[in-house]
């Protein structure tokens, strides 16, 4: 079995296809996934297609870039993930891209969900970009070691992973390892110790090849695990027991259906 770490399966792209998105997981081998959640306010929307289906489980948190939404706060974040299918807490982060101002709001939220995960024992689910010193000094200064997490659609150098690693976090790999311009980070894939890789689609964005344009879905993680066997030089279930036994050691509160 094959599990998506990270997926927004709830987004009306995949959500209008309920039905045909679930055969397809089954037909490719992935047996879960990981509704992650981006904004309080859909929780509730994400948190019933999880109780639909044993195959969801779900996360609850508000990404770094979202504005103008419900502001979380230790004892939401706690409240909502005391549901038995919350399994992790996020996403959560650093987002500099769009934001290239560094606000120091983001900084805040971060720390509020580092401090949520703590409270509440659920790992965290980290999105970073163009931010990743900030993002590793905020994990540091909060011992978000204590709660652990992964840091998901990992794009960064082998120095940033190495310094996920030691706070004893986990990376995933998203579709851009299948992508041909992406040679830097199919050598950080390949050299990543095995017992702390993640695999996700983080569809509807980011399809893999070859599927690239068009919209993602939890079933196309297989390509993503297809791509680590290559670039790793092993047999596919070699990965395929790793990342499935890592994702249950991580998401301790999800269990196989």
């Amino acid at each position: 079995m094959f599990v998506d770490s990270h997926c927004h399966a709830d987004f009306p792209e995949l959500g209008a296809r309920e039905s045909e998105v679930l055969a397809a997981m089954a037909a490719n081998g992935v047996g879960q996934a990981i509704c992650v959640s981006v904004r309080l306010e859909d929780f509730s929307r994400l948190r019933a297609l999880a109780g639909r289906h044993p195959e969801y489980w779900a996360s609850v948190g508000v990404h770094p870039d979202n504005t103008g939404c419900e502001e979380p706060d230790v004892a939401r974040l706690c409240e909502l993930a005391a549901d038995p299918k919350v399994v992790a807490i996020g996403e959560t982060g650093l987002d500099y891209h769009w934001h290239k101002d560094a606000p120091e709001w983001q900084r805040t939220r971060f720390r509020t969900h580092i401090r949520a995960a703590k409270a509440c024992g659920k790992p965290l689910i980290v999105h970073t970009r163009d931010a990743a010193a900030d993002t590793l000094r905020i994990l540091r200064e909060e011992d978000a070691a204590v709660c652990g997490g992964v840091m998901h659609c990992f794009t960064e150098s082998r120095q940033i992973a190495e310094a996920a690693l030691a706070l004893g976090f986990y990376i995933s790999f998203s579709g851009i390892i299948t992508f041909r311009n992406a040679a830097d980070l199919k050598k950080v894939a390949a050299w990543m110790p095995l017992d702390r890789l993640l695999i996700e689609t983080d569809s509807p964005y980011l399809a893999p090849a070859p599927h690239r344009g068009k919209t993602n879905e939890p079933a196309w993680v297989k390509h993503v695990a297809e791509e680590l066997a290559f670039l790793r030089g092993v047999p596919l279930p070699v990965i395929e027991e790793a990342t499935t036994n890592n994702f249950f050691r991580l998401f301790r509160h999800a269990h196989p259906a």
